[in-house]
């Protein structure tokens, strides 16, 4: 695939994948992009997963006419990116590699077995940081250090002649290049999944962004962006800074037996109904990527949990650490708890969001003991009218 006349895609598909890092659920596959910059000097821009390095080598082939690469760059060394660093030293011997030099020790960690046949000659090592530059001819590699975004060696590529920015794992989403999804939700619970708990380090990164003219963005999973730039800026940037996309209520639920299960619906109806935006999750069936994906999204959050040995039931426990390992905050929660003789899951819930940033909590909570009765529904009428 062309990116531009001297910029070329060599990466791949991946469709059998089922689990995206042995969690994430990716119905429609996985991009593992690599990216050919020609010139006077060739750069190989990152390598593919290691089930696909043969399929890689090809589209090397087949865009370098006959021409060895002389650079490999290496943005990012999780292992979809950097398995294949062993197969393209062994088949262009003469390549250098640049990378940074936190990067150069995973290398070794990673291939231990094939740099101890194998070393690299201090002149086949460029080690690059922020600000430095690497000449390909008409072509300028200009490094951005971005360090825990999300691995802390991450190192980002501005081209400036044709304004590229290869971004490596930074805007990119779930699903192969042919997908026929959803950007923005594909992209929101990659980067929340992945990359949330670094909010910080990617406004950081943002801010180096903006100094730079760009005309495309080349990530290292998803399509090559190259109109309406602003928006997947935007996007990034509401992420990174933890600000809700829009108004509207999340409602995420554990339940046995069904009758909290029946309390959660009632709830998502009486919000539906009264026009209020809302989406609802089983949080024992699900990916929980997508409920905290969407948990981000919108600006209020309902926990409905029954208690389960004087505690949350574990799919809610779980969930709720998932919201805390990347950094949930400013939005309002609310609880409803269930329990036959001793209903405490809505104190326990609110406990562990205690030293959760800028949290807020409705007014309005709901309590049911065993079952819905008219009591418990006057109470999810209120917290339907105080989330509207």
């Amino acid at each position: 695939m062309e990116i531009t006349n001297s910029i070329k895609y060599v990466g791949v598909n991946d469709k059998k994948i089922d689990l995206f890092e042995g969690q994430y659920e990716v119905p429609n596959g996985m991009a593992y992009n690599s990216y050919v910059i020609l010139d006077e000097h060739t750069a190989i821009m990152d390598t593919v997963d290691g089930n696909f390095t043969d399929e890689w080598l090809v589209n090397i082939e087949s865009v370098l006419d006959g021409k060895a690469p002389e650079y490999l760059v290496i943005q990012h060394m999780e292992p979809d990116h950097s398995a294949s660093i062993p197969a393209v030293l062994a088949k262009y011997p003469e390549i250098k590699i640049a990378a940074s030099a936190m990067a150069f020790k995973y290398m070794e960690q990673f291939f231990a077995d094939f740099f101890a046949g194998n070393p690299l000659s201090a002149d086949k090592k460029i080690i690059i940081a922020n600000g430095g530059t690497l000449e390909l001819g008409s072509h300028t590699l200009n490094f951005v250090a971005a360090p825990m975004v999300h691995w802390p060696e991450v190192i980002m590529s501005y081209e400036s002649s044709e304004k590229v920015l290869f971004s490596a794992d930074a805007f990119g989403k779930f699903g192969a290049l042919d997908a026929s999804d959803n950007w923005v939700d594909e992209a929101r619970r990659f980067y929340i999944g992945i990359v949330g708990k670094f909010g910080p380090q990617v406004q950081a990164v943002l801010k180096k962004a903006a100094a730079l003219d760009i005309n495309m963005i080349c990530s290292l999973h998803g399509p090559v962006l190259k109109e309406n730039l602003g928006y997947y800026l935007g996007c990034v940037d509401k992420w990174s800074s933890y600000t809700p996309e829009e108004s509207g209520v999340a409602i995420a639920y554990a339940s046995v037996y069904g009758n909290t299960k029946k309390a959660a619906e009632a709830l998502y109806k009486e919000l539906t109904n009264n026009g209020t935006k809302a989406v609802i999750y089983d949080l024992a069936r699900c990916d929980k990527s997508y409920p905290i994906a969407d948990a981000y999204k919108y600006d209020k959050l309902v926990l409905a949990s029954l208690t389960y040995n004087s505690d949350v039931f574990p799919c809610m426990k779980a969930f709720i650490e998932g919201l805390k390992e990347r950094a949930y905050q400013g939005r309002k929660v609310a609880f409803i708890e269930n329990g036959t003789w001793a209903p405490v899951a809505g104190k326990m819930m609110k406990e562990s969001l205690s030293n959760c940033a800028g949290l807020t909590f409705t007014e309005n909570n709901v309590t049911i003991k065993s079952a819905l009765n008219e009591e418990s529904m006057e109470q999810i009428k209120a917290l339907a009218k105080e989330l509207a």
